[in-house]
């Protein structure tokens, strides 16, 4: 066997004697440690190697394609956007193939699994999965990537606090340019409506619920119009009332609320007294994020860094109340952690488990809190909703529940019809 030629990012060159010359399926003999999880529909092998503790998908392809997607997986990183991370490549010479490197996604579930762990599929949940497509998709356009597979199958998400991220798993088709030219971007968009539709028809097809065939196709049509929404958000220059301060504060929340940082510039317009252009600049999706981290030095997915400043501020203006005097921002942010945040997440660590992502567990927590109070009328504090949090045994909307084993099973057998070579 001729050696391959290797390239392993720091964090993985404890894996140089690893058997990178055979075969990905021919590994089993020389010890290495595999754990099974489930795969997508792919026409490449997929294994996950555990080392150390730690998880990485291996992934067998024709040595041109694997360059590729590990060119773009790396320039996605380096943009820091939304994807899985690649550590490696392992290219065999004669062979024609490579085994690509990447780090498993932790807390992410593929969207048929997500989907079919929740009780019911409401439309407000679908509402969530379809948003998240659509802003991954305006990540990845304007950052001149041109996608080419966009699917449901293609995508890893994570739930992030009251909403859904998406993560580009399979970058196989990937492009990268300056930036996309219009025809570009409609093309991925409809390739992306195409494959949401098949994925969601197929879903419901699956789980004998033909009645939602049209519902799914509706839905898949809608992340057009959410993709158009946002896209015009972020590079529309409107024109407003000289002074109109509101349009303007506006403009800039509904920024904030998608997670971009935004710089702003207001320009008079040529011909008029009366009105200005707004011209906004915008950043990757992580205000929140980093307003956290500058604050409290935690770090947290974008929904959930919105979610606990929020908790922070409602902390803060309780702290002031009762103590009748304002207070330092930098000392209520850290009363927060010392009072409620690490207290909370240390009474929970026991039942939620080492695989729960337990910030998101933290944040559901919160949201269990507002449904009792909800629920009573009143609000019934955070102490009676973590007791009643962990009296439901902490439960997760996308955690394994009883009965689902089976159809978990079948749809592995899904997967492995699926895996087979396509014509």
């Amino acid at each position: 066997m001729v050696f391959p030629r290797l390239r392993l990012r720091d964090e993985i060159a404890t894996l140089l004697e690893l058997p990178w010359e055979n075969p990905l399926a021919e590994w089993d003999a020389a010890g290495p440690t595999f754990r099974e999880l489930p795969v997508g529909p792919s026409r490449h092998l997929v294994r996950f190697l555990v080392v150390d503790g730690s998880v990485y998908a291996l992934k067998e392809l024709p040595a041109h394609v694997a360059q590729r997607e590990y060119d773009v997986l790396r320039h996605l990183e380096d943009a820091g956007l939304p994807s899985v991370r690649a550590l490696g490549l392992a290219e065999r010479p004669g062979g024609g193939d490579a085994i690509l490197v990447t780090a498993y996604l932790r807390h992410s579930l593929q969207y048929r699994r997500l989907l079919m762990r929740l009780p019911q599929v409401t439309p407000a949940y679908r509402d969530r999965l379809l948003d998240a497509m659509a802003l991954l998709l305006v990540d990845l356009h304007r950052a001149g990537v041109y996608w080419g597979d966009c699917s449901l199958a293609n995508t890893l998400f994570r739930r992030d606090g009251d909403r859904i991220s998406a993560y580009l798993v399979d970058a196989e088709t990937s492009e990268i340019h300056p930036s996309l030219s219009d025809g570009q971007r409609r093309h991925d968009l409809d390739i992306l409506v195409e494959n949401v539709a098949f994925g969601l028809a197929d879903l419901a097809a699956y789980q004998g619920r033909d009645e939602d065939m049209d519902t799914a196709i509706a839905a898949a049509e809608s992340v057009r119009t959410r993709y158009g929404a946002v896209w015009a958000e972020l590079h529309d220059q409107p024109e407003v009332v000289r002074g109109d301060r509101q349009a303007i504060r506006a403009r800039l929340r509904r920024l904030n609320d998608l997670g971009f940082a935004a710089d702003l510039e207001v320009d008079p317009v040529a011909g008029s007294t009366s009105k200005v252009r707004l011209r906004t600049h915008v950043t990757t999706r992580r205000y929140h994020a980093r307003e956290l981290e500058r604050r409290t030095r935690l770090r947290a997915l974008e929904g959930q860094a919105r979610i606990l400043l929020n908790d922070l501020a409602e902390h803060r203006a309780h702290l002031e109340w009762e103590e009748a005097a304002s207070l330092d921002g930098d000392v209520a942010a850290d009363r927060w952690l010392r009072e409620v945040y690490r207290p909370t997440q240390a009474r929970i660590a026991g039942v939620v488990g080492p695989d729960r992502d337990l910030v998101q567990a933290y944040c559901d927590v919160l949201e269990h809190k507002w449904l009792r109070s909800e629920q009573e009328g009143r609000d019934i504090g955070l102490g009676a909703a973590i007791v009643s949090y962990l009296a439901k045994g902490a439960p997760a909307p996308e955690a394994p529940t009883p009965g689902i084993a089976a159809a978990e099973a079948a749809l592995e057998v899904l997967d492995v019809e699926l895996d087979d070579p396509l014509p």
